[in-house]
């Protein structure tokens, strides 16, 4: 048993307000630099919707993240892939698949001279200085744009009936959620694998993932590789760089910049411990067993057998505290409430959502509310997002997952409500936790984690031991090319 620690990350999708505030708070910080102008390492996306860039979850177009073909594979580099794209990968993200940023001929609007016509702030491209008509931007498609039309290109769509389509798009009652993405630090990333230069990383001590800059060549086979398209590259630097998740803030004990900013407080810091001797054997499960192959990568920090093997690693002890603290651990592992994003693309990534509710309905007779009534929460099978679209994007296809975690909501919803408004009937909630596989005390734990959480318990980081970790896994990497297992124990700084 190989332990090692994870900084992992949860979002809460029942909590977002789409305000974007992670989004700016990143910007910045972090670039705001010239270069940097499209770059968005935080982002919220409107789904359904194609996201930044254009239909990033489409592999087809993009091949990001690896296949299983007996064994895994890069699906966009390889020995044979890497001096054919050296000029041109077709599978990069061009300018059109971001936006070209822009600024404002502002000197037109205030030095034009008297004239009959109001002047105007005409759009200058940021890139090369020209003028510019802006045909799409960050968040473009935010909030479906007042329009279905780019929502209907989401590849979360695929298997979808007519029905199903209907149900999300139909005017009356549009539809649509909000998702927030960063880099997921994955325990198998592409990104890394796919660097010839060898300046992608995951640190020795938390597994973050990040870019020697005076390694770095300009490749790019890290952007094609990374199948969620977070890595980016400097046009003016020449460098690829990529979410750090703040690590210079996560050393002294501070949350990253869009966690700390977060105005519905969806966003939960904190480690895992998990075995890295098992995760090839995790990343080649079968489709359908991702899910479980991930979750059994991590470890019950509690175990004394767990315990000891992390102290044999050289693991201190604030660290694995800090992991028996980890609501990230909670979400995953004990309450399985919490899923990753399209896990088929075999990254394993290190964040997971809590999947998004439908709103609380309120059956109302000759305008009274009926406290009689029993149909205060959507039916799972009839929300208003279609199960088949959330398991697309959460459960690797499969809605087995999904469905449990839905029900134990719905089941702490309707045991709360019977607890603080009474209008349920106290047993059928009860009865609603044993059918969700669920505990009162689990339940009031789910809650309180969820409404009450103050930010020492939301963000549990464990202090920095460098220095131990240094020691522990030494400095050098092995970079073996085309396997992706071997560059676990790099300690070094990057960006």
């Amino acid at each position: 048993m190989d332990v090692r620690s994870q900084i992992s990350m949860v979002f809460h999708l029942d909590k977002c307000l789409g305000c974007h505030t992670c989004s700016i708070a990143c910007k910045n910080l972090w670039t705001d630099r010239k270069g940097t102008e499209y770059m968005w390492w935080n982002n919220v996306e409107t789904k359904p919707g194609t996201g930044y860039p254009t239909c990033w979850e489409d592999q087809q177009k993009y091949q990001g993240g690896w296949e299983k073909n007996g064994k895994l594979k890069l699906r966009s580099t390889g020995k044979a892939k890497i001096v054919a794209n050296i000029f041109h990968n077709p599978h990069m993200p061009s300018m059109d698949d971001y936006y070209e940023p822009w600024t404002y001929d502002y000197q037109n609007l205030f030095n034009a001279p008297e004239g009959p016509d109001q002047p105007i702030a005409r759009p200058v491209s940021k890139v090369t200085g020209e003028y510019i008509e802006i045909e799409s931007g960050p968040n473009w498609d935010d909030d479906l744009g007042g329009s279905p039309l780019y929502a209907r290109n989401d590849p979360n769509l695929e298997g979808l009936s007519e029905a199903e389509r209907q149900q999300l798009f139909a005017i009356e009652r549009l539809v649509f959620f909000y998702f927030p993405r960063i880099c997921n630090h994955c325990l198998n990333p592409a990104c890394v694998a796919a660097c010839p230069s060898g300046a992608l990383y995951k640190r020795g001590e938390d597994g973050i993932v990040l870019v020697d800059q005076k390694r770095c060549r300009a490749w790019r086979a890290c952007v094609a590789a990374c199948p969620y398209k977070k890595v980016f590259y400097n046009w003016f630097t020449g460098k690829s760089e990529k979410c750090i998740l703040c690590f210079p803030r996560v050393e002294t004990g501070q949350a990253p910049a869009c966690f700390h900013s977060c105005v519905g407080r969806i966003r939960y810091l904190g480690v895992l411990l998990y075995d890295a001797e098992r995760i090839e054997e995790a990343a080649n499960a079968a489709g359908n067993e991702l899910i479980d192959a991930q979750r059994s990568l991590i470890l019950d920090p509690f175990d004394p057998e767990v315990i000891r093997a992390a102290e044999r690693k050289g693991l201190p002890e604030s660290t694995i505290e800090a992991a028996q603290k980890s609501p990230v651990y909670q979400f995953v592992k004990v309450w399985k409430i919490a899923l990753p994003p399209h896990l088929e693309f075999r990254t394993l990534p290190m964040l997971f959502y809590v999947p998004p509710m439908s709103p609380v309905l309120a059956n109302r007779q000759n305008d009274v509310l009926d406290h009689a009534s029993t149909d205060l929460f959507h039916d799972i099978e009839e929300a208003r997002v279609p199960m088949k679209f959330l398991g697309n994007l959460l459960g690797v296809g499969n809605e087995t997952k999904l469905r449990y975690a839905l029900r134990k909501q719905k089941a702490v919803r309707w045991y709360r409500r019977a607890i603080t408004v009474g209008d349920v009937d106290l047993q059928t909630a009860q009865k609603m936790l044993r059918e969700a596989d669920c505990t009162a005390e689990e339940a009031e734990g789910i809650f309180r984690m969820t409404a009450l959480c103050p930010a020492e318990e939301r963000f549990v980081i464990p202090p920095s031991h460098r220095e131990q970790a240094a020691e522990m896994f030494g400095d050098v990497m092995d970079r073996k090319q085309g396997t992706g297992f071997g560059f676990l124990s790099a300690p070094r700084r990057g960006l």
